[in-house]
């Protein structure tokens, strides 16, 4: 059996995490990481989450876009706005599980507008080390 290496693009998440995380510490008071290696290890704890919410969140929006009716429909919305209201809470609990005091990432609030933060930031460094497309080159 093959072990899956992790992908370059998942070390770089990662990083870009620790370094969001960080400055969201500095700048939230309701944001704790005592050190360096729980930043990291939040980090990393934060991007498995994310990969899963994002497996799940496809899942829920093959199924919204199978549904024929509207009951259907419904149920997979309500269900897309499960899991992203419940990641958080996962989030939350998690950390708190795993680090207690010696990470704090504030409440729901401040966790959701970290994690849009990691995601709007996952977009962009991947859009920037993305290879040129040889089609809109000038």
């Amino acid at each position: 059996m093959r072990r899956r290496r992790l992908a370059p693009a998942d070390v770089v998440d990662v990083f870009a995490y620790v370094i969001v995380l960080n400055l969201a510490t500095q700048f939230v008071p309701a944001m704790i990481t005592e050190t360096f290696v729980l930043s990291l290890l939040t980090a990393i704890l934060l991007k498995a989450v994310l990969e899963v919410v994002v497996l799940l969140k496809n899942r829920v929006k093959v199924r919204f876009t199978a549904a024929r009716r509207p009951i259907g429909k419904g149920l997979a919305a309500a269900s897309l706005l499960l899991v992203m209201a419940g990641s958080k809470l996962v989030v939350l609990e998690l950390v708190a599980w795993l680090f207690g005091d010696s990470v704090q990432l504030g409440g729901f609030v401040a966790v959701t507008a970290l994690i849009l933060l990691l995601m709007l930031t996952r977009a962009g460094v991947r859009r920037l080390l993305a290879a040129p497309d040889p089609d809109h080159l000038d």
